[in-house]
């Protein structure tokens, strides 16, 4: 086994822009961080099984490039092997929310600097425990945000825009998401859901989004849970109430500045665990893990504190960066 670090790319991410790319991306990182090893992704769930594989192999540092759902597999992969590993990040995708946390740069050269000069730290994750596209159930972690409503119709139309060749990567992820809001609300209504947090009693609400946020950002910048810590081992859950398509539309830009809390029909509360349900028995809520559609409900979002090292830069002995508060480890 290498001693070096392992590089897991997916070559698909951004529409297939990092294909394209990668080849500045690799001299930038072999300039500003050192030798590595890489290894390109062929299908999803492949950064998963590669970090598992790798990581039981002995790697010390795998480090995801890609966009949110890449790094999402491979922090899965990580965790799935039991092993000390630790993540880094090489942004390259349509979203880039859990980077936006953690504040890497999406320019390589200063991501591969972040990643030569960083250091470990201890963050939670999401676990999740709901049901697959065939309705079998399925768990996974996830380090951002899991949330059901409307943004899985915007998720499936950003998505929908690459496979017709509409290259989300060119428009900015940012003008992407927005533009797939827009439409999303003109044709969406309230969802109905059954929510338990922790212990307290069951709540049936309807809903135009709920979130469970372990990170601050979704949907290509949305700061849909400003006040959320990386490692507190709690999730900030966020209900955006049926507001409507005019007052959606009107305050979008709170959700961009993470001055929605202000609204009457917002609310946020943390918890450990998360249950929740379709408020009709038999509907099919769709539910998104870190910017993937992975299901639907019924699921229970459970945190796992302190799970998981990331790498990134540290100025001097100590650092800070928005959502965390711990000091470095290793």
């Amino acid at each position: 086994m290498s001693s070096f670090p392992l590089v897991i790319v997916n070559p698909a991410s951004a529409d297939g822009k990092t294909r394209n790319a990668w080849p500045e991306i690799a001299s930038d990182l072999a300039t500003h961080f050192g030798a590595f090893n890489r290894a390109f992704t062929e299908k999803p769930g492949d950064g998963r099984s590669l970090a598992e594989r790798e990581a039981r192999q002995g790697r010390r540092l795998i480090i995801a490039c890609g966009g949110d759902g890449t790094i999402s597999e491979v922090a899965n992969g990580i965790l799935d092997s039991g092993c000390d590993v630790e993540l880094g990040i090489l942004p390259s995708g349509t979203g880039g929310d859990f980077r936006r946390t953690i504040g890497i740069p999406t320019r390589s050269a200063e991501a591969a600097r972040f990643l030569g000069n960083g250091r470990a730290r201890l963050m939670d994750v999401g676990r999740v425990r709901y049901l697959n596209h065939t309705g079998v159930e399925e768990t996974r972690y996830f380090l951002g945000v899991a949330s059901v409503g409307m943004s899985t119709d915007i998720i499936g139309r950003v998505k929908e825009q690459g496979s017709h060749g509409v290259r989300s990567g060119w428009l900015g992820g940012k003008v992407s998401f927005a533009a797939a809001t827009v439409r999303s609300t003109l044709s969406s209504s309230g969802t109905g859901v059954v929510v338990q947090l922790d212990d307290q009693r069951e709540r049936r609400v309807t809903v135009s989004n709920l979130c469970i946020a372990n990170a601050r950002y979704f949907g290509g910048g949305m700061k849909v849970a400003p006040k959320a810590m990386l490692d507190d081992g709690r999730f900030d859950v966020i209900t955006i109430g049926d507001l409507g398509a005019l007052k959606i539309l009107t305050n979008a830009h709170k959700l961009y500045s993470g001055t929605h809390l202000e609204m009457d029909e917002v609310h946020q509360a943390q918890a450990r665990v998360v249950v929740v349900r379709p408020a009709r028995k038999d509907e099919i809520v769709a539910i998104e893990i870190d910017g993937e559609l992975a299901g639907r409900l019924p699921a229970r979002f459970e945190i796992v504190p302190k799970a998981i090292r990331v790498r990134f830069q540290v100025p001097g002995s100590r650092f800070q960066v928005p959502g965390c508060r711990l000091k470095v480890t290793g």
